[in-house]
């Protein structure tokens, strides 16, 4: 088990959203919730320490701005997804990719092929999803040297996105995650904007609280929007040679889970497993979020470093549950 110690942070990210000339930006809380690092041959303790070619208030904006493209694209992207995901759609989803008969790639072929993929529900992104991979993955291994596990998290988090290229919808695929089955979070992105149509809203069994879970249920028991980090899990989970620690699958399995680590919400239904794991996920969120700049890996230079990671802890990942070749 690997630890992170932490401050306590106990202020809540209250008002959120800012209005301002009839449009609403939902500011960036992650310096709130971000834990501090111990007992680590590297530190990045504060806001100084970690280096961004970005201003970080600027990340995660998101806005009502008609005149710009990305914002038009990232709010269509959350009106589908918002309208669409919900319980018995998520239910489809898992029987349907959980079968893991749709493509047999391994790692580097799928990051190769999500060189064809920019994420449409990412303000801060517009390049293809193999640059954010190495960029995060680096930013890790030089602040983590002696975690090599902590590195192939950064590099393959967002492998999932590859279901994106044999069918399915990027409304179903990438963006922050959030419960189905109970009440829509007011932390979620456009949250007073675009559920209206989801018939999750109006339904009493699903729109309270608690919903169809218990007090403490643990995020294992919630299902959850259907979307990259869960599939991931999924093929992780499914393969016998996988040997990433428990902290890496979750960090997989929850990274885009934004209301739950950036904003708190969902509490309700955490358990201590979860709260144990919360570190690490926001700890990688600032890799995750702060990489994401204009500075690019070479990664011809980086390849054979992660190759051999890829063997060390998830070996013939791609043709352990897979049949058919994309």
């Amino acid at each position: 088990m690997f630890y992170l110690e932490t401050r306590a942070e106990n202020r809540i990210c209250q008002d959120i959203q800012k209005m301002e000339n009839s449009a609403f930006v939902i500011v960036d809380p992650s310096q709130i919730f971000r834990p501090e690092i111990t007992n680590f041959q590297t530190k990045y303790t504060n806001d100084n320490d970690f280096q961004c070619n970005k201003e970080k208030s600027l990340f995660r904006n998101f806005t009502l701005e008609v005149d710009d493209k990305i914002q038009r694209r990232v709010r269509q992207t959350y009106l589908q997804m918002h309208t669409f995901q919900t319980v018995d759609f998520v239910t489809s989803r898992l029987n349907y990719w959980t079968t893991f008969d749709k493509a047999e790639l391994t790692v580097m072929e799928t990051l190769e092929k999500l060189n064809n993929l920019v994420d449409e529900s990412d303000p801060d992104v517009d390049v293809p999803n193999i640059v954010h991979a190495f960029q995060t993955a680096e930013r890790i291994r030089a602040a983590y040297p002696q975690h090599d596990w902590f590195h192939l998290t950064g590099l393959i988090h967002d492998l999932g996105k590859m279901m994106v290229l044999i069918g399915e919808q990027q409304w179903a695929v990438v963006g922050d995650t959030f419960p189905v089955g109970c009440a829509f979070d007011e932390s979620i992105v456009y949250r007073n904007s675009t559920f209206h149509n989801n018939p999750d809203l109006q339904n009493p069994k699903y729109n309270t609280k608690y919903g169809i879970y218990s007090k403490h249920c643990g995020l294992n028991n919630v299902l959850m929007s259907w979307g990259h980090d869960e599939y991931m899990y999924r093929v992780l989970s499914n393969h016998d040679a996988c040997r990433l620690p428990s902290e890496a699958l979750y960090i997989i399995r929850y990274h885009s889970f934004y209301p739950w680590h950036f904003s708190n919400a969902y509490n309700h239904l955490s358990n201590n497993w979860d709260m144990e794991m919360l570190p690490w996920v926001r700890e990688f969120n600032k890799f995750d979020l702060y990489t994401k700049s204009d500075e690019l890996p070479d990664v011809d230079r980086v390849r054979s470093y992660y190759q051999t990671l890829i063997d060390k802890y998830i070996p013939e990942i791609g043709r352990a549950s897979c049949r058919e070749r994309v």
